[in-house]
């Protein structure tokens, strides 16, 4: 298992072979690197988990929410239970 980080795609970095993309990581714009998945399609809009700068998994806004949920308590030192 990792760590992974929900971000939002805000566009497609042109060159780089189509590897790149800006995506919204809490209000901050990153490139992040799409490679590692060659057989998704990205769109503006789409929901990414990042993992050392590579996206790891497309999702949606849903699963998104679910792992920001869980950066959240990991980061309160709180076990809130099931």
């Amino acid at each position: 298992m990792c760590l992974g980080i929900p971000g939002q795609v805000v566009a497609l970095v042109s060159g780089y072979g189509g590897q790149l993309a800006l995506v919204n990581v809490a209000g901050e714009h990153r490139r992040v690197n799409i490679g590692m998945l060659p057989e998704e399609t990205f769109s503006t809009g789409d929901w990414v988990i990042i993992h050392m700068g590579f996206v790891v998994e497309k999702t949606d806004a849903e699963g998104a929410e679910a792992a920001l949920a869980g950066l959240r308590l990991m980061g309160s030192g709180l076990d809130e239970g099931p």
